[in-house]
């Protein structure tokens, strides 16, 4: 058999991901070889201690640089992989990369979701293929369908749990009553929670992905700057115990969903990361654990569901691998993806135009007129009340309202007026109801 030139390999990092990437490397060798077509030699590591001890790996320790800008630039070098995260200074090194023609695989959600852009232009620039599966949601083959397999259909809506460490606090808050500082804590002694959370905790990491979602799904460049963000800090037990009563649990929702133009345009998209009660009947609502969960709905296709672990070393390693695959036979082959699809521009929705429904607890006086007083609030705002509930007597009263949809501004703006009554104590919680 004629002999073929391997394709050569830097990686960039090699964390718990890189570590994963380059054991797979090794022990995967001869399949990948078949199925690429010419073998894959790793040709350097760049990190940021050389000389650290890897746990022995099935490397060369001279692989190993501290100097990854030199690494990238080298001429021997086919495709770049990088599992390093943050902004910079990974940008300057795929920027580097994709402009001098070589494929590039990444995992960085972050620097995707904050400037995507630059990276594709770049990658237009250099005739490279910049593919980065892992991503969003880590083993499960998702972004790949949206950009190819779904290409030919119009997408609607996408909904999605793509955080394993807030689905885990909240299915555990669902199964035990636990308070969302216990979940927490247990959480992380179990190694699903950072040292510092606030990334998962407070919506930045689901909110990353959702904008990665959203650009593929809708043709249009979505940034995470244009996505509206809640967190999961304020999830209380009793609200846990409300949805529960509803038939309802709490999930960490990222939802983008085309809609209508403002008469000047094809279209809107809106985009969002808040917890929401759904169902358990929905189909998210029995993912649990740390399983992550994307809920597609096209105009052909109709209703399709993603599901996996969504996090880790072997899953996100496994989706790189498969983008590794793609990327060296497309080199082989002298051809390279389809570009990036940006071409509806359609306009990015503030929060106050997306629909929903709300769930809202009032501490209340018990007294006459209370209720005739707060439903006079929500006419006003055009808010139509769904149900009604009140538990509670005296000092302890608790009015629970859900309402038909509505527009959130028109929501949000009764939840103000609410708050200013003297007939309500407090506005004890606020959540909203998605999936009906």
């Amino acid at each position: 058999m004629k002999r073929v030139e391997p394709v050569k390999v830097a990686l960039l990092g090699c964390g718990v991901v890189g570590a994963e990437v380059t054991r797979l490397l090794h022990e995967q060798a001869a399949d990948l070889t078949a199925r690429i077509g010419a073998p894959l030699e790793l040709v350097g590591i760049g990190v940021r201690r050389p000389g650290r001890d890897r746990g022995g790996l099935p490397v060369d320790s001279t692989l190993f640089t501290a100097d990854v800008l030199s690494l990238v630039k080298r001429d021997d070098v086919d495709i770049v992989i990088e599992v390093v995260g943050g902004i910079e200074p990974a940008r300057t090194w795929l920027v580097e990369a994709l402009t001098r023609g070589k494929g590039v695989v990444t995992a960085n959600k972050a620097l995707l979701a904050e400037d995507g852009p630059t990276l594709h232009d770049a990658a237009a620039d250099g005739g490279a293929d910049l593919y980065y599966e892992a991503a969003v949601a880590g083993a499960i083959p998702l972004l790949r369908p949206l950009r190819e397999s779904l290409h030919g259909d119009r997408i609607t809506r996408v909904t999605g749990i793509v955080n394993g460490t807030t689905n885990y606090i909240l299915s555990a808050m669902d199964d035990s009553g636990a308070s969302f500082a216990e979940a927490l804590e247990q959480a992380t002694s179990l190694g699903y929670a950072e040292a510092d959370p606030t990334a998962d905790v407070e919506g930045f990491d689901a909110a990353a992905k959702a904008a990665i979602l959203a650009s593929l799904a809708f043709h249009t460049r979505v940034r995470a700057a244009d996505v509206y963000r809640e967190g999961v800090t304020e999830v209380t037990a009793a609200d846990v115990a409300s949805a529960r009563a509803m038939g309802c649990t709490i999930k960490l929702l990222c939802i983008a969903e085309r809609g209508p133009g403002n008469g000047t345009g094809p279209g809107s998209v809106s985009v969002r990361v808040y917890p929401a009660m759904i169902p358990r009947n929905h189909p998210l609502a029995s993912v649990g654990d740390a399983f992550n969960a994307v809920f597609v709905e096209a105009e052909a296709a109709g209703q399709l569901m993603f599901y996996g672990r969504g996090a880790g070393g072997a899953p996100t390693a496994s989706a790189i691998l498969g983008d590794l695959v793609a990327v060296a036979r497309h080199r082989l082959a002298g051809v390279r993806a389809a570009s990036e699809s940006a071409y509806a521009d359609l306009r990015i929705r503030p929060i106050g135009e997306a629909w929903t429904r709300y769930h809202i607890s009032l501490d209340v006086a018990d007294r006459a007129g209370v209720l005739a007083t707060v439903a006079g609030v929500f006419a006003k705002h055009n808010v139509s009340i769904a149900t009604v509930r009140q538990s509670g007597r005296d000092e302890d009263a608790v009015l629970v309202i859900v309402t038909h949809m509505a527009q959130d501004a028109a929501l949000a703006a009764t939840v103000a007026e609410l708050r200013e009554l003297d007939t309500v104590r407090a506005v004890a919680g606020v959540l909203r109801v998605e999936g009906e």
